[in-house]
């Protein structure tokens, strides 16, 4: 696709999952892509591609997504396109969810998602097309039991994303979130691996059960987020804001 909105793009949590899926994809369709996350190895691997540039950076510290957009304006460019993806979840009963599950839980998904969006924002050409896209959830649509620290966070950014849409109306830069169901990646493998060792189940068995959660029956593919970025990216796509798109086969 060579008819895209924007030139330069920053992922975070781009090391890995759909991150990477999302960096190779439009470094293909020829976008300069800085993929930052805190494990300088995977993200190495990931800028083997000619047009991707890897940064460490911790999306919680707000020094160090500032120190991120310095070095990518100085050595790639100001983005005009700003992806947060990165993301974690644990789980746990409401009764057991401590504090510091909590502030965690916080952190990396709300605080990081502000943070990654302000301070992209403030090196960003605001004359021109611009996109800020979090990578959200179904998490912050509905509820889902056992991840209450999870859901509220990812309610939170679907706030965060329309707040700040209605700000930036009057320039053409869009804010929107794309909230995936239980999508095929390492996140996914680790709550397999939770439901495994507190419930006994078979590996294939809680495959299962979250499959099932899906009414299409199925794990959402990470390329099938990746073609809905690019599609939101796209000059057709300019008076989309604001909106949360869910890519979850129908799941409500």
């Amino acid at each position: 696709m060579s008819d895209l909105a924007v030139k330069c793009a920053l992922i975070t949590g781009g090391g890995s999952g759909v991150g990477a899926v999302m960096a190779r994809m439009l470094a293909d369709a020829g976008v300069k892509v800085v993929v930052s996350g805190r494990r300088a190895e995977m993200l190495a691997e990931v800028a083997q591609h000619a047009n991707i540039t890897a940064i460490t950076a911790d999306v919680a510290d707000e020094a160090s997504v500032r120190a991120m957009y310095a070095k990518m304006v100085d050595e790639v460019g100001a983005p005009d396109l700003v992806i947060a993806n990165a993301g974690m979840a644990e789980s746990a009963p409401i009764g057991k969810t401590s504090v510091e599950l909590w502030q965690r839980t916080m952190d990396v998904n709300l605080t990081g998602t502000f943070l990654t969006f302000r301070e992209g924002l403030a090196v960003m050409d605001k004359s021109k097309p611009g996109r800020l896209i979090s990578i959200a959830s179904t998490a912050g649509l509905k509820g889902y039991a056992y991840v209450t620290a999870y859901c509220a966070a990812k309610h939170g950014v679907v706030g965060l994303i329309k707040g700040m849409a209605a700000e930036l109306a009057n320039c053409p830069i869009t804010v929107n979130a794309v909230c995936p169901g239980f999508m095929e990646t390492p996140m996914l493998e680790k709550s397999v691996e939770n439901i495994v060792a507190k419930t006994g189940m078979s590996t294939d068995a809680a495959r299962a059960s979250l499959a099932k959660i899906n009414p299409q029956n199925r794990f959402i593919q990470p390329s099938e987020v990746a073609d809905t970025v690019l599609w939101l990216c796209s000059p057709n796509a300019a008076s989309i804001t604001g909106q949360t798109i869910s890519v979850s086969g129908g799941e409500v």
